[in-house]
């Protein structure tokens, strides 16, 4: 470990519960590392280099932990902007995927060993991206979440396991800047040299629990999902949105967002940071139909905005001018049921089913400690409930529970509380 050490004792996004109530006494601080313990490694920019580093990896033995930094809030998409590796005994790995690297080598010595990652489903598609896919993996927060640890951050579940917690201030900078600072490569490669000891440490509680199995069938089917769908009018999505009453207002956010949407991806920048949605949302409400106008509005009087004035006025203006019959219609209805605020009116026995599903499954996830998000989906829970199968079996339950893509071991734990909840059983 490294002579340097912090100490902390916050919790991570994501976490499952809160620090010490006033009725309990606070934990004491643990060490937080700052330093990795071997150095930073320099970040890779050269074939060379690259070639060195995968010879490595190559001649290391067992799981190589993985991690990935994006720029998040600062450029368009998700591209990755660091890849970190470790493997055995071997040194950890920063290679630059901005630079002119051919990676291919290194997706040919990553296909076979089992991929250690923290929340693999974050970076999972920013390495897919560069030709980098798993054929096995152990997710050490979905792992944690199964093991029923309070708090499943990074540094809480290495506190866990390990004694020792992380530094975690440098999780929302820009890793799009070149050169990347010190401090920030000391992050990100602290984010995978322990990530081998903290999987072996889980792996063991989660046998331990009886749970490990059930872990395996999580990770593959993580490793396995495909790429999300395209969302259907992501417009939509415009924060304060749904207070707009008028399809012309509608438009105007469509316009507005499709607009911001053209001039971030041309520029590689965040959509946030060029336009907020919060003025999207005022431009909506007020129309303006001048620049001078235009300009009264908060963010669009900024010097930035100002400069894109006519860019903006000539999105609201095409809205402003489109026919009736080409206004937004209503949102696209989903394929599932409606909100449950609305079962008890448009179908008070599907309500009843719910109001006796929910809790049935709290008390199996109670029963063997994980969150009961993790033990069935609610969308798949509410599906259930809204319209079963006929007869409600243990059979019919079953298969409609795989059709929904639950693992087995989901089915095997919920299927009899399910079938007992649709009759009408209340849980015992």
């Amino acid at each position: 470990m490294p002579d340097t050490a912090e100490t902390v004792d916050r919790d991570e996004p994501g976490d499952r519960t809160g620090t010490a109530t006033a009725d309990s006494p606070a934990a004491p601080p643990v060490p937080v590392l700052s330093e990795p313990r071997d150095g930073t490694p320099p970040v890779i920019t050269s074939q060379p280099a690259l070639d060195r580093a995968v010879d490595a990896l190559a001649e290391a033995d067992g799981p190589v932990a993985v991690d990935a930094e994006r720029a998040s809030g600062y450029r368009y998409g998700q591209a990755a902007y660091l890849v970190q590796l470790r493997r055995g005994d071997g040194p950890t790995v920063l290679v630059d995927p901005v630079a002119d690297l051919d990676l291919r080598a290194l997706a040919q010595v990553l296909d076979g060993p089992e991929w250690v990652l923290h929340a693999a489903s974050q970076d999972l598609p920013c390495l897919a991206a560069l030709g980098l896919r798993p054929r096995e993996l152990f997710d050490t927060e979905l792992g944690a979440r199964l093991a029923g640890l309070p708090r499943v951050g990074l540094a809480a579940v290495t506190e866990h396991y390990l004694g020792v917690g992380l530094a975690k201030e440098h999780s929302a900078v820009d890793w799009s800047t070149r050169p990347l600072k010190a401090s920030w490569l000391a992050y990100a490669a602290l984010d995978v040299e322990l990530l081998l000891d903290v999987r072996d440490r889980l792996a063991a509680d989660l046998d331990a629990q009886d749970k490990l199995a059930w872990a395996r069938e999580e990770f593959a089917a993580v490793a396995a999902a495909p790429p999300p769908a395209p969302r259907v009018d992501p417009w939509r999505r415009t924060s304060g949105v749904h207070r707009l009453r008028t399809r012309r207002a509608q438009a105007v956010v469509r316009s507005l967002w499709e607009a911001r949407e053209e001039h971030a991806r041309r520029r590689d920048v965040a959509p946030g940071r060029v336009l907020p949605d919060s003025a999207i949302v005022a431009a909506a409400t007020a129309q303006p139909r001048t620049l001078t106008a235009l300009a009264e509005l908060p963010v669009f009087s900024g010097p930035a905005n100002r400069r894109l004035g006519r860019y903006w006025l000539d999105a609201i203006s095409e809205a402003l001018a489109l026919p009736d019959d080409a206004l937004p219609g209503p949102a696209p209805r989903g394929d599932g049921p409606p909100p449950p605020r609305l079962w008890s009116d448009r179908d008070p026995d599907a309500a009843a089913r719910l109001a006796r599903v929910r809790p049935a499954l709290a008390g199996v996830a109670e029963s063997v400690d994980l969150p009961v998000e993790n033990l069935l989906t609610p969308d798949t829970a509410r599906r259930l409930a809204w319209e079963p199968p006929q007869p409600a079996d243990a059979a019919a339950v079953a298969a409609f529970l795989r059709d929904r893509g639950a693992r087995e071991w989901q089915v095997a734990l919920t299927t009899d509380v399910l079938v007992d909840a649709l009759a009408g059983h209340a849980p015992s």
